[in-house]
């Protein structure tokens, strides 16, 4: 009997690769440490600060809803730490610390430990905090110093709306005649550098897709939601602008400008407001990437990355019920 192999029962997965919340969450840290540097670089020390509040406030408060709701303090896993981090490249880097510190307040707070902590929420905690404070604190949070160098005169001296921004305000001031094309906006080179005013998380975005492909590599994400969001955003704003150039940006400004790359890589693929599997997952991402670019032509805001993901986390549980396989062995119903 001591040479017989036992059978172990146990509930599903049965596959497990030796990952745990902890290294997961580092690894995503670390995959935006590249685009939060970048951000550090172009708009100097204030960047930083946002950034170190964000994470330090999410941080505090991840340990004293922990400790108020009797649970284990759990502040070292990385969940609040990235929390945090999420949450500062969601904002201007000049953001007044009371708005960083609310942000991470209702992230924590409101976004997690309200629908019962790590695992539970429904929507992305970061995203909630960014939509709060836009809808709040409209004129704070669409204030953008212009890029500069580390440690540059001048860094908060000169604010600059972001490319999205200057299109949408053009298009309302003139709703008839307007060509966008006339309009001076960053090249794509510029876009790729992140040669424009934005928040800390719309500017980096070649380090933003380094860090997204880092993600994949390691496999913590897979391909299907970061390329049908951007894919649908792709092919939703080439439809709009074949129907009239003057009008509508072109498909390649529209996913370079923004946050659909750090929305597409970082925040629509938290594994807890997303679909399970990969079909669900293919139609999450589609969702997100059509959503935002009606938003971003028909709706009030320049921006549409924020409302289009918490618009598909809502729809998560019946994407989930449409498209997850039956059981083996499961007998269908007659009729």
């Amino acid at each position: 009997m001591s040479d017989e192999k036992l059978l172990t029962l146990s509930s599903s997965p049965h596959i497990r690769d030796g990952s745990s919340v902890t290294s997961v969450m580092h690894t995503v840290v670390l995959a935006l440490s590249p685009g939060a540097a970048t951000g550090v670089y172009l708009f100097g020390l204030p960047a930083l600060a946002t950034i170190i509040l964000a994470i330090a406030s999410s941080v505090a408060l991840e340990a004293w809803m922990q400790w108020v709701m009797g649970r284990k303090i759990t502040i070292f896993d990385g969940s609040a730490i990235l929390t945090g981090l999420l949450l500062a490249m969601n904002l201007p880097s000049s953001s007044p610390w009371w708005i960083t510190v609310t942000g991470s307040a209702v992230a924590i707070i409101v976004g997690k430990h309200l629908y019962g902590g790590l695992g539970q929420n429904i929507f992305n905690p970061a995203l909630v905090a960014r939509v709060f404070l836009l809808i709040s604190w409209p004129v704070q949070m669409t204030s953008f110093p212009a890029p500069s160098a580390l440690l540059a005169k001048g860094v908060d001296a000169v604010s600059t709306a972001t490319p999205l921004t200057n299109i949408k305000m053009e298009l309302m001031s003139h709703k008839a005649n307007i060509d966008i094309t006339q309009l001076p906006q960053p090249s794509t080179f510029d876009l790729l550098l992140g040669v424009h005013g934005g928040s800390l998380g719309e500017v980096p975005i070649m380090a933003l897709l380094i860090g997204g492909f880092y993600l994949l590599y390691k496999r913590i994400i897979t391909w299907h939601i970061p390329i049908s969001f951007i894919g649908a955003a792709l092919a939703f704003s080439a439809i709009m602008w074949f129907v009239d150039p003057a009008k509508y940006a072109n498909p390649v400004f529209h996913i370079m400008t923004g946050g659909l790359v750090l929305g597409a890589f970082f925040m629509a693929t938290d594994y807890v407001t997303s679909p399970v599997t990969n079909k669900g997952m293919l139609i999450f991402g589609a969702g997100c990437g059509f959503l935002t670019i009606v938003i971003r032509l028909f709706g009030g805001y320049p921006e549409g990355v924020s409302f289009a993901i918490l618009l598909m986390n809502l729809a998560t549980p019946l994407i989930d019920k449409l498209v997850t396989p039956s059981r083996f062995g499961e007998a269908k119903a007659n009729g």
